[in-house]
């Protein structure tokens, strides 16, 4: 997600209702294969996902579509074990929730159908968004994610060298994401909202 610190706060991994007993009530923790992770965004790491947020919401309200924006809400894939995920910001599709058997009682979703969109900001911990949640978010099925770096601070291997502000938009295609990368005046392109028109520094820099 976004700030993580490189080793989990606790010892002894945890189970999912372990995590949900201890954590579930803070937004600030995820838990990954049974480690939970303290996210501690920052200002600037806050700003760009309420940026992102906000345009998303304009292009739903447009569309008419039943769909509409959860900033933090958890995702326990029901494939993966001891895993919590915790976007900084996902488009849930209102007509999928029905499906949903947690929903109806706590924010915590387990079907990738039921999300069209996610989007991670990173800040100085990004291993997780860039590798991990690439792949698991794909096999969920979820359209699209996008990866803001808006401090360059993914490994070469990510965003090249030198290291800068990056937009990464995967896109599914043939259940593996298709990455196109973004930066300062190029203006992106998203399969999920073709009508959004901002550029990578728009969104890496939360409109300032």
């Amino acid at each position: 997600m976004s700030i993580a610190i490189n080793q989990p706060i606790q010892q002894k991994p945890l189970s999912f209702e372990e995590f949900l007993t201890r954590y579930g009530g803070d937004n600030r923790y995820e838990l990954i294969d049974g480690e939970v992770f303290d996210l501690e965004p920052i200002g600037l790491h806050e700003e760009v996902a309420a940026f992102i947020t906000a345009r998303l919401c304009v292009q739903i309200d447009r569309t008419g579509l039943p769909w509409f924006v959860l900033q933090r809400g958890l995702l326990r894939p029901s494939n993966i074990g001891m895993t919590a995920f915790r976007p900084d910001v996902a488009v849930v599709d209102r007509d999928e929730l029905t499906k949903e058997p947690l929903w109806s009682d706590q924010s915590i979703l387990t079907l990738g159908s039921s999300m069209k969109f996610v989007a991670e900001v990173i800040s100085s911990n990004w291993q997780n968004d860039y590798a991990r949640k690439v792949e698991d978010y794909a096999v969920l099925g979820i359209p699209e994610y996008w990866i803001a770096d808006y401090a360059g601070n993914g490994g070469t291997r990510h965003i090249g060298k030198p290291k800068q502000p990056t937009l990464s938009i995967c896109t599914l295609v043939n259940g593996e994401y298709e990455i196109q990368q973004f930066r300062g005046n190029q203006t992106i392109v998203s399969l999920t909202f073709p009508d959004l028109k901002l550029t990578a520094e728009q969104v890496l820099r939360a409109g300032r």
